[in-house]
């Protein structure tokens, strides 16, 4: 993970640097919440998929950052005053703190542009219906549908006790889906052989976000503000549902090692040498922050 997210990390450095905006201070919030920190889950994945089903480093570098692009977004809009107003985020002040809420506003909104900017790059040379299922992919789990339904959902949820089912539905959009999203380009970007696997890949994918957030909500209990970069026991300040505070923190436990050998058998199923994802997997959903 450390080698990857060094090459994250100068990949989202080099397109920053090749993004030249007439707005100075709006460049700098960008830089700010893309490549200052983060654990890089979704590029990686990206990544890692994508080596697996053949793809080329070119593509796979625009498709990478155009999801990290995505969820650093997310993120910015996640801390606003009008969501869930943090103050902390990967141990630095969140943008609207270390900027102005106006400009963490669009910032995020010119990271979700860019995103789409970097998977429609003519040097990609990618197919022009396998560029569009990309595109799809990745809108449709930013949206709505996704992530962006996810978040006014869990809005809407504050206060108010979720059944398992609901709860579900909640983090399937809100993270889950851009996780998904992460792997489908990894896969759609590769040989034209590895695209039967896509459904497969996408299980997998559904599992290991899922069991993400589970993590994220143990962690919320266990863990602190200085190992999670961010305020712990924020959600249960907000009156947030979570598995913890639904399951208890023992059932919660045993839900995460159920979701982490579903989401395994599912890449058992995928003729391809995947011991990288299953180290990943191994590595997430056991960590302490």
């Amino acid at each position: 993970m450390a080698r990857q997210r060094d090459t994250i990390n100068r990949v989202l450095e080099q397109h920053l640097q090749n993004y030249h905006s007439p707005a100075p201070q709006l460049q700098q919030a960008m830089r700010y919440a893309l490549v200052l920190g983060g654990k890089r889950v979704r590029p990686f994945l990206t990544y890692s998929v994508g080596e697996i089903c053949g793809a080329s480093a070119q593509v796979l570098d625009h498709a990478a950052a155009a999801v990290e692009c995505i969820h650093a977004y997310s993120l910015i809009h996640d801390d606003l005053p009008a969501m869930d107003d943090d103050d902390l985020r990967r141990g630095q002040a969140t943008c609207h703190r270390a900027f102005d809420e106006a400009t963490a506003i669009l910032a995020g909104d010119a990271l979700q542009t860019l995103a789409f900017e970097l998977l429609t790059a003519i040097e990609l040379q990618l197919d022009p219906q396998r560029q569009v299922q990309m595109l799809r992919a990745l809108s449709q789990a930013s949206g709505s549908r996704g992530m962006c339904g996810g978040q006014a959902l869990d809005l809407a949820a504050t206060a108010r006790q979720l059944t398992e089912a609901e709860l579900e539905q909640v983090h399937q959009l809100k993270t889950g889906a851009l996780i998904n999203a992460a792997v489908q380009l990894g896969v759609l970007s590769g040989s034209e052989e590895a695209q039967q696997y896509l459904d497969d890949f996408s299980q997998f994918a559904a599992l290991l976000g899922l069991a993400f957030q589970v993590q994220d909500d143990i962690l919320d209990v266990t863990s602190s503000t200085e190992m999670l970069g961010k305020t712990k026991g924020k959600d249960e300040a907000a009156q947030k549902s979570t598995y913890v505070t639904l399951l208890g923190l023992e059932a919660a436990q045993v839900k995460l090692t159920q979701l982490h050998q579903k989401a395994l058998q599912a890449l058992q199923r995928i003729p391809y040498n995947t011991q990288l994802l299953e180290n990943f997997a191994e590595q997430l959903l056991t960590r302490d922050y």
